[in-house]
């Protein structure tokens, strides 16, 4: 069996669903665009280039889920994945997962599960490794559980996670992991088989180098 790991934004989804769930929430008016908007905006090249602190950012992402009831952000989740998710969701991506239906499954991403869940029931895949925020009484609190999934933190989540389930990465015929992203290097590089999906210019680059499979999976039209 193998371990089959995937990031989410920009890997399987064409797009990012971190920055869409706050553009969504702009423009519905729920957040102010004068206020969140070019932060938003700030925040996302920050990671694209491998310079974002996750601490501020969290914090930007985060409070406006403390400030609504859970029945209400559900409500708008609702929403958020017809109007922003789904298009986003390409058959080339839901083909790749299909390739693994028979292995050991999961998507590793920094984006929150309250974002993500929903997302990887979308794909089918029950293990989801996200950054957690912190609940009490079913309701969100603006903080993070743990350690975010978020660069060397995606590798002490998903080890944290095997060891739960009593295996480890040195358990499998082959461990994989799919990114698009600069960012996660520490886990590629611990990987058996890292493979870039449209990675961003660093990414790329260190791929070539590294002598990486590179996959095309969202080919612009």
């Amino acid at each position: 069996m193998k371990l089959v790991l995937f990031d989410l934004d920009n890997t399987l989804l064409d797009g990012d669903s971190d920055y869409e769930w706050a553009q969504f929430l702009i423009e519905k008016e729920i957040l102010d665009r004068d206020e969140y908007e070019s932060r938003n905006q700030d925040f996302y090249r920050e990671y694209q280039n491998g310079t974002l602190d996750i601490v501020e950012f969290l914090d930007f992402q985060l409070r406006p889920l403390s400030e609504y009831s859970r029945a209400q952000l559900n409500q708008w989740h609702e929403e958020f994945m017809k109007v922003k998710v789904h298009p986003m969701i390409t058959q080339a991506a839901r083909d790749l997962v299909l390739q693994f239906s028979g292995d050991l499954v999961a998507i590793v991403t920094a984006t929150n599960s309250f974002i993500t869940r929903p997302i990887a029931d979308e794909f089918g895949i029950e293990h989801l490794i996200a950054t957690e925020p912190e609940e009490i009484e079913g309701e969100f609190t603006g903080n993070v559980v743990g350690e975010p999934s978020f660069r060397e933190g995606k590798v002490s989540r998903v080890n944290q996670w095997l060891n739960a389930i009593d295996l480890s990465l040195t358990s499998f015929e082959e461990t994989l992991f799919f990114s698009d992203s600069i960012n996660d290097l520490p886990l590629l590089d611990v990987v058996q088989t890292p493979i870039a999906v449209n990675p961003d210019p660093k990414l790329l680059d260190h791929a070539r180098l590294k002598g990486w499979e590179v996959l095309q999976l969202h080919r612009k039209q």
